[in-house]
């Protein structure tokens, strides 16, 4: 084992909104719009809202366009 295993945390399941909008390239704000829009849909399972990765993903499939070669 090397310390880089034990010192390693497990990876996000859910970030936070100022996380998410890093993640994107956007602003916290431009999150909190795109969650009003019904666009991204953060967990309630806390009091602040969490996105989890999969819905982050989920939004960026649905919301890019198909480029045809």
């Amino acid at each position: 084992m090397n310390s880089e295993t034990l010192t390693s945390a497990p990876p996000k399941l859910a970030l936070t909104r100022e996380e998410a909008g890093e993640c994107l390239g956007l602003s916290a704000i431009t999150v909190d719009r795109l969650a009003k829009r019904g666009l991204l849909r953060p967990s309630r399972a806390t009091r602040r809202p969490l996105y989890p990765v999969w819905e982050i993903e989920r939004f960026l499939r649905e919301t890019s366009a198909h480029l045809e070669p």
